[in-house]
């Protein structure tokens, strides 16, 4: 159901909620509320959570959605979160009721059924499709050709371009440093960065790679990716236009 820009739906999925070793919240009737339109964030029933465990810690700021939150501070042995959790119970959102939310990052792991998510809850809307391709990919920077592969495998993410994840054999690793960068994804796992240097020039953080992604995307293990949005891709010898998202 939608609530102006909030989206609020069902959830399916056994979701448990741990910090400090001791699960916080546990059901199989979470909520998904998408407060930003990237993805949703869990709501437990208080039913579910072990309130026992939250002590509040005061308001934050109105939301024109959703109402004023009031967070709690989450003590599990001898770790305490402070403004981990929250719920609106005077919202105009009668869903939002009686239910808890956590800050991801404040917990120390989140679990659907038994298998371990990481960064924020999955949008069930969101499809990742990994397919091997034998369409021509050229990459050039300031005029520098880097990358030149007839084998590129094409990951298409909802919501995104399409990714040309090409083999390093095709892509001139002279050219490219890593860096301390690393960025984290629910669906692919953890990504390295590598910085594109053309003579003067750096271009910090245009390249990334899995070494290791989760199983569902284990086709692109190894393979290193550049952003459509900051260099010029040639596909079957015609130029892309630069797409224009949130990592322009």
């Amino acid at each position: 159901m939608n609530h102006g820009r909030i989206k609020i739906e069902d959830g399916h999925k056994r979701v448990r909620v741990y910090l400090g070793g001791e699960p916080i919240a546990d059901s199989v009737h979470v909520k998904l509320v998408w407060e930003k339109p990237y993805y949703p964030v869990y709501y437990f029933p208080e039913t579910d959570v072990r309130m026992e465990l939250l002590t509040s810690a005061g308001e934050g700021d109105r939301s024109p959605s959703r109402g004023r939150a009031e967070f709690f501070d989450v003590k599990s042995g001898q770790r305490v979160a402070e403004h981990a959790a929250y719920r609106y119970s005077d919202s105009p959102i009668e869903e939002l009721h009686k239910h808890i939310a956590f800050v991801w990052g404040a917990m120390d792991g989140w679990f659907e059924e038994n298998e371990e998510v990481f960064v924020h809850a999955r949008d069930p809307y969101t499809r990742v499709d990994i397919l091997a391709s034998s369409r021509h990919i050229q990459v050039v920077v300031d005029g520098v050709e880097v990358a030149n592969s007839y084998h590129p495998t094409l990951l298409f993410e909802t919501g995104l371009p399409v990714r040309y994840y090409l083999p390093k054999v095709d892509v001139r690793m002279d050219l490219l440093t890593p860096t301390n960068t690393h960025t984290a994804c629910p669906y692919k796992g953890t990504a390295d960065y590598w910085s594109v240097t053309i003579g003067d020039v750096v271009h910090k953080d245009v390249v990334w790679g899995y070494h290791a992604p989760f199983h569902e995307s284990a086709k692109i293990a190894g393979l290193v990716s550049f952003y459509n949005e900051k260099v010029d891709i040639y596909v079957d010898g015609k130029l892309e236009q630069r797409p224009v998202t949130q990592f322009s």
